[in-house]
């Protein structure tokens, strides 16, 4: 196992208590420079930037990345079916040149929510969210190869469309996407480079991979597969245990109830698989070996996390990576804390990263620490 691990900005707002707290914070551009800068510093290989309409715009926020960073690999949501194909090959193009070779990634987006998309003006039925979005993909990825382009769809129409900005990533920046349904696998085996999925069970995650390898193999294709999950790590198993019932100690059985209300109403298949894993009860929260679905009773999305000591997330994570999963997608709250917790105390257990304290080693934190005690 050497997979990539990637951190996740919050650009809705982040908390150290799901619900109504006292401890809420503003999802402010320095905020997410922050993070951003903590995480490449650790050493994670990639930052996930989500969309929805109570986020910060994801472009906007990863173009103002570009001057704080240097290494670390942004992953940016591309939603197909609030764009338009030549627009969207453009600004991605202008904002791999910016970053520079092999450091942009795209999160393709078709769908989620019908409601919020019908807030944005997007009236698809599910499965039409995935026709549109093979045709987004099929103009976009040959404008970004160069092609001059005439095409016609059920949705999408242009007629001599060009992308005069050459990326700096070739042929593309790698498209990575994320979706349960069978439309949503056959968008997948079609178009991109890496399938991701929500923190299910391992022997879940495996299905899902078998389906995808064998619907991309049957066009010639290849797949990376990665993970989606929080993750709440601590020196014990008993406080980690602790902090994952803190972390939902503020909310209330009417907050819970709401949440699962509005998520039944989604269309989203993936929604629903991470809804089934606890059915909005309390008592039913931990699904699997240390995987935990406590977020996922007020939080749409990610909903599980991996809790527990380093010894036991870190071996969870190759359970993962045995069933073809390369990519972990990663959060905890507060996301800026947690991204130095888990570095600290799992990075030493996963290959290809290095530790990031300074360890066997007598610290005081004075000017006089001892030196000869290294």
């Amino acid at each position: 196992m050497n997979p990539d691990i990637f951190w996740f900005l919050p650009t809705s707002g982040d908390t150290r208590y799901l619900g109504k707290s006292d401890f809420g914070r503003p999802a402010t551009n320095a905020y997410m420079r922050q993070i951003a800068e903590t995480a490449e510093r650790l050493g994670y290989d990639g930052l996930l930037i989500p969309t929805g309409s109570s986020c910060l715009d994801p472009w906007v926020t990863a173009a103002s990345l570009v001057p704080v960073t240097q290494r670390i690999k942004l992953l940016v949501a591309l939603r197909t079916s609030l764009g338009n194909p030549t627009a969207s090959a453009r600004q991605a193009a202008t904002l791999d040149q910016a970053l520079g070779a092999g450091r942009l990634l795209l999160n393709v987006v078709p769908g989620g929510d019908a409601t919020e998309l019908a807030a944005d003006g997007v009236f698809y039925a599910h499965d039409e969210r995935y026709v549109a979005g093979d045709e987004f993909l099929s103009i976009w990825r040959r404008l970004l190869q160069g092609e001059k382009v005439d095409f016609e769809g059920q949705h999408l129409k242009v007629s001599g469309a060009q992308n005069f900005f050459e990326p700096a990533t070739q042929p593309y920046p790698p498209l990575y996407f994320g979706g349960s349904s069978e439309a949503a696998h056959e968008l997948a085996a079609t178009h991109v480079d890496a399938y991701l999925t929500w923190g299910e069970p391992p022997q879940s995650v495996a299905e899902k991979i078998a389906d995808v390898r064998a619907r991309a193999k049957k066009r010639g294709r290849t797949l990376r597969f990665g993970v989606r999950l929080h993750v709440i790590v601590r020196e014990t198993s008993e406080q980690a245990w602790a902090d994952a019932d803190r972390l939902i100690s503020h909310l209330t059985d009417d907050d819970i109830a709401a949440a699962q209300r509005n998520y039944a109403g989604m269309d989203s298949v993936g929604q629903k698989r991470m809804a089934s894993l606890h059915g909005g009860r309390r008592d039913r929260l931990v699904v699997g070996p240390n995987l935990w679905a406590g977020v996922g009773l007020v939080r749409g999305g990610a909903g599980t996390a991996l809790v527990g000591n380093p010894q036991e997330v870190a071996e969870r994570l190759r359970e993962y990576s045995d069933v073809g999963v390369d990519t972990f997608v990663l959060s905890g709250y507060p996301h800026l804390e947690e991204s130095i917790r888990f570095a600290e105390l799992v990075f030493p257990l996963i290959p290809g990263k290095q530790p990031v304290t300074l360890r066997d080693r007598t610290l005081t934190g004075g000017a006089f620490d001892v030196r000869a005690s290294r």
